[in-house]
């Protein structure tokens, strides 16, 4: 059988992988005695595989999300206070995803809220669902800038692309009522429609230091709160006991 066209018939269906390694297969089936059933189920498996392996590794690249963050990096015999299992059950089970539900991490600096939210958040990453990693002063100031050339709709219609979007620490947003309105757009825009994983200093309580309008940050609470799940997370900063340490 001449078989000489082959490679470019397969890339011409952008069957790349295929493409690569079907003589390698054709090999094995030869050896294994494979019928051609059994054959081009390899070959499927191969191609669907090798794109799945790209897809993630595309996602994880356009997430942003911080190297080395992950769960098997986290040093959970370091932090009592948080529940393993919880944290795990959340990046390796995407329902949560599904349902647009949220995640808030409440606790001071230092005791690794945002390497728990970059490690969910590449669970469900591997899981072929897309996300976002952002600190939160960034996106408003690209949100506000949006705004001002009146394409404010159409960023957040690109932010809308991520079933996950991770607002890494929120209350540091500045108290300015231009750039708090963008932040509680956003927020609004994503109510029941995406989930988000937010990492904060501020209790609830304490939200009117990020929203200047009393008003406003009751609405945002609200819209976060309907679907959500708080994690708190209480100790000593990592960074102050490396400090201690070496003294």
């Amino acid at each position: 059988m001449n078989t000489v066209s082959l490679p470019l018939l397969l890339k011409q269906l952008n069957l790349i992988s295929m493409s690569a390694r079907w003589e390698e297969i054709e090999r094995m089936a030869a050896q294994n005695k494979w019928g051609y059933g059994e054959f081009l189920k390899s070959l499927a498996e191969l191609e669907i595989n090798s794109r799945h392996s790209n897809r993630i590794k595309r996602y994880l690249k356009e997430s942003k999300l911080p190297l080395g963050k992950t769960l098997s990096t986290f040093k959970f015999e370091d932090a009592p206070s948080i529940n393993q299992k919880q944290i795990e059950a959340f990046a390796e089970n995407n329902n949560w995803i599904k349902e647009n539900q949220n995640i808030i991490l409440f606790g001071p600096s230092g005791l690794g809220k945002t390497h728990l939210a970059a490690a969910i958040a590449h669970g469900v990453i591997t899981q072929n669902i897309r996300a976002l990693f952002t600190k939160t002063t960034v996106l408003v100031q690209k949100l506000q800038e949006a705004k001002r050339q009146y394409q404010l709709p159409e960023a957040l219609a690109k932010l809308a692309k991520y079933p996950l979007l991770i607002l890494d620490d929120i209350g540091y947003a500045k108290k300015n009522e231009q750039e708090t309105l963008v932040l509680f757009e956003l927020i609004a825009d994503r109510y029941e429609t995406g989930s988000m994983i937010i990492t904060s200093n501020l209790a609830f309580g304490d939200w009117d230091q990020i929203f200047p309008d009393n008003i406003m940050a009751v609405a945002a609470v609200d819209r976060i709160v309907h679907h959500h799940t708080v994690i708190n997370i209480n100790g000593t900063s990592y960074r102050r006991q490396k400090s201690e340490a070496k003294k």
